[in-house]
């Protein structure tokens, strides 16, 4: 059955305009990963099953729900489905259904045309028009991938039921979670941003304090999940139980839909959030191994208690287009974009760039500069499959001879003093420390894309001030050390 289902999809797909799946955030689910996700709820011999699937398009997850029923994993006969899907386009193959599967269960299947955010809200808010949705048992997502403006009727209707969020996959598992049963199970194969950053940080905490982590699967590549429709998203799938005590989770991994380099690791919830993180990132640790920086007492410090700053560059570049340079000029201080970031050197001017060189400093732009010295500077962007995450790079003053204020441009995180320059070891000290694959590996368990915030590198540990300008004062003897050579002395280091 689900190989049919599965040549539904393909055909589907490939016969809807691209501009349509972006504006409904559509993406079908292959039908390995359908079956994977139902597999993921605990057997049952409950005597019901009430299933939601909120953003059904044709109706891959719930198929592989109901051929699991069909292969006695749940011990019932009887099962209602309430599927969710705006595109009416599609409901022709949600209602085939009872055909498909009637021979073998009693199916009662209801297919809604209706706006699921706004059914959702309307119901748990006892609108008296609304009808009222049953507390199900099970849910099954792949929700839509949207973002929700903030002056929108979907952020208004969400606030009603005090869910703060920024994009419709968010909104439709934190409504579906409301909608559950005390120990009702829900899988959702979503997008892996909301582990991390401040945007995400009301829904990690709304899910978190509502139901059990019990499983989370990784793909670790970011193309291969949903392949067929060209989606550069890292995704994985979440298994939440509704009102339980949390214990272990079970974390998944493989390469993409085939499953077939499957791994298993259980891990205690305290590596997966940490216990004193205010943020509540939620980790992905892919083995039982910990990592370096997790077994080193000695990177416990703060950005705070070693007494440095960092903060995205403030120079967003088409709000001031009346004051770039292409080039250095009279009345011009340098701007850094991630294009002159070249390792331990500086490319600037760099002559051939299509970013501009310099900013005029005025009345306008003062405000926005930083005095001429030592920083640490790390790209807030990666491309695509790029082998590091973090990248970080050193600004010296002495690029910028009789200068004394420089513009860092949006897409640069910079470490600074109260806006001025660090000593010189300290800055290539953080350099050295975030070049190593240490770090590099330990942003990824918190950070599923290209996307290094300066958030998050405030939440990250780090050496003591000491430790680090004994770093730097090995890079500064150093020349130009290579990748080996980095993290073989920060290991000799001893921390």
């Amino acid at each position: 059955m689900l190989s049919t289902i599965e040549q539904v999809r393909l055909k589907v797909s490939k016969s809807t305009a691209a501009k349509r799946k972006s504006e409904l955030g559509q993406f079908f689910t292959p039908a390995r990963i359908a079956w994977f996700m139902a597999g993921l709820f605990d057997r049952t011999i409950q005597n019901k099953c009430q299933l939601l699937d909120a953003g059904a398009g044709i109706g891959s997850l719930s198929s592989a729900f109901l051929q699991r029923m069909v292969s006695g994993d749940f011990e019932l006969q009887q099962i209602a489905i309430d599927a969710f899907e705006i595109d009416k386009k599609l409901h022709p193959f949600l209602n085939q259904l009872p055909e498909n599967f009637g021979q073998h269960l009693d199916i009662k299947l209801r297919v809604w045309s209706d706006d699921f955010i706004e059914a959702a809200v309307n119901s748990i808010s006892g609108s008296i028009f609304a009808e009222v949705l049953p507390e199900y048992t099970h849910a099954i997502l792949n929700p839509p991938y949207k973002k929700i403006r903030s002056d929108s009727p979907h952020r208004a209707a969400l606030r009603q039921a005090g869910i703060e969020t920024v994009n419709l996959y968010s909104a439709f598992v934190a409504l579906s979670l409301l909608l559950l049963e005390e120990q009702g199970q829900l899988v959702a194969i979503i997008p892996r941003s909301f582990c991390n950053g401040p945007y995400y940080r009301p829904f990690r905490e709304y899910v978190l304090e509502r139901a059990a982590l019990r499983h989370i699967h990784l793909f670790a590549s970011r193309n291969k999940a949903f392949k067929d429709d060209d989606v550069l998203q890292e995704n994985i799938i979440i298994m939440l139980e509704r009102g339980s005590p949390q214990g272990e989770v079970t974390v998944t991994t493989s390469t993409d839909d085939s499953f077939s380099d499957l791994s298993t690791h259980r891990h205690h919830y305290d590596r997966i959030v940490m216990p004193d993180d205010p943020e509540h990132f939620i980790h992905v640790p892919t083995s039982n191994e910990c990592n370096v920086i997790e077994q080193s007492a000695s990177v416990c410090c703060t950005l705070q208690g070693i007494g440095i700053n960092v903060s995205t560059g403030p120079v967003v570049d088409f709000r001031l287009k009346d004051h770039l340079s292409m080039m250095p000029g009279s009345g011009t201080v340098p701007l850094l974009y991630p294009c002159h970031i070249q390792g331990w050197a500086l490319d600037w001017p760099k002559q051939e760039s299509k970013k501009p060189n310099a900013l005029h400093r005025n009345a306008d732009t003062e405000k926005w500069l930083f005095s001429n010295g030592f920083y640490c500077v790390v790209r807030r962007f990666s491309s695509k499959e790029e082998k590091r995450r973090v990248v970080a790079g050193v600004v010296r003053p002495d690029n910028f001879p009789g200068v004394d204020g420089i513009g860092f441009e949006n897409h640069l995180n910079v470490f600074h003093e109260e806006k001025h320059g660090l000593p010189e070891a300290l800055a290539y000290g953080l350099t050295v420390f975030l070049n190593t694959t240490a770090v590099d590996e330990n942003f990824r368990r918190f950070n599923g894309h290209t996307q290094v915030n300066a958030t998050d590198l405030r939440l990250i540990k780090y050496p003591s001030r000491a430790a680090l300008l004994q770093l730097g004062e090995w890079a500064l003897s150093s020349g130009n050390p290579s990748q080996a050579m980095i993290d073989k002395q920060f290991e000799s280091l001893g921390l």
